[in-house]
């Protein structure tokens, strides 16, 4: 019996910087980067020269976490804030400035970052609703997981999970997929009055076919089983171009969507990485509990990101 060998999350980390090389390092405010995690990543995604970080916060604190784990700040500006509240209004007049493309969580909690994200004071929403989409690479899987919403939209309905869809599509562009499969998420394949899900899985597939949704290719509802097996599929009968070939999943609700990214990370070993998407930059969300490797794989996908958004 062959035994499968699972690429470490390191070697997939390198084929994944791999993506950037040779593209400039993207100017990324990094806010409030006062542990050693959200510290180390953006300089670990600078060493690989996916970005060039701007640290805001208090100066004395970040050096004094630098010098406790030994991460070398020479090479890095800091901009000056008392606290995590100041340190995001300077991230945002830096993005004003045209001085960043990006921003990055560092030690703060999510709530006062995506405070200052959506507050339209601060100019940096567009016109779709802001969404997350985790990317993750699962060495069972054929080619990187684009799973949303897990961790914005707690109860979208249909005219979210519209802005929700259209945002991952147009990152999957961005990764180099022309023309992503998308599959609704729901517990059944079939259409039930008794499960809203379903129902806003079809009302999906007719706005994409009305042109409401563009860029990909949809179906659904799918159970998952369907959407990442076309042995699965065929069993049940189930003709679709997305079935078993999923880019794109769009879960029910942000419970559904947490539990499978985290059952995915930890029980998968996948390598993940996060981002917001439907502000005027994008910015990279991750927990606090996250770990290096995982903030420079989601600074990659934000330097993609921001590379497609230059052309555009």
């Amino acid at each position: 019996m062959t035994q499968t060998v699972i690429p470490s999350k390191e070697e997939r980390l390198t084929r994944l910087v791999a993506r950037v090389k040779g593209l400039p390092a993207i100017p990324v405010a990094v806010i409030y980067p006062c542990d050693k995690e959200s510290l180390k990543g953006p300089v670990m995604a600078a060493e690989a020269g996916v970005i060039a970080p701007i640290l805001v916060g208090p100066e004395a604190k970040i050096r004094a976490v630098a010098g406790e784990f030994g991460i070398n700040l020479a090479n890095y500006r800091i901009v000056e804030a008392a606290d995590s509240h100041a340190a995001c209004a300077a991230a945002v007049a830096l993005v004003h400035a045209g001085e960043a493309e990006a921003l990055m969580k560092g030690s703060l909690h999510t709530d006062e970052l995506m405070g200052t994200v959506v507050s339209r004071a601060n100019n940096l929403r567009t016109s779709r609703r802001i969404s997350h989409v985790f990317v993750m690479d699962v060495p069972t899987y054929p080619k990187p997981m684009l799973i949303t919403d897990a961790a914005v939209n707690i109860a979208p309905g249909l005219e979210e999970k519209a802005d929700i869809a259209q945002n991952a599509i147009y990152l999957a562009h961005a990764l180099g997929v022309a023309a992503p499969k998308v599959a609704i998420l729901a517990a059944v394949e079939t259409v039930n009055p008794k499960m809203p899900t379903t129902l806003e899985a079809a009302a999906l597939c007719k706005m994409a076919d009305r042109g409401q949704i563009k860029g990909g290719i949809l179906d659904g509802p799918l159970a998952f089983d369907n959407a990442v097996s076309a042995e699965a599929a065929k069993i049940k009968g189930i003709v679709s171009p997305v079935a078993g070939d999923a880019d794109i999943f769009l879960v029910p609700d942000l419970e559904a969507g947490n539990m499978l990214f985290k059952q995915l990370e930890y029980l998968s070993f996948a390598l993940t990485a996060g981002v917001v998407l439907g502000a005027k930059v994008p910015v990279i969300l991750t927990s606090r509990a996250d770990s290096a490797e995982t903030r420079t794989a989601s600074c990659v996908i934000a330097a993609l990101l921001a590379h497609a958004n230059r052309k555009t």
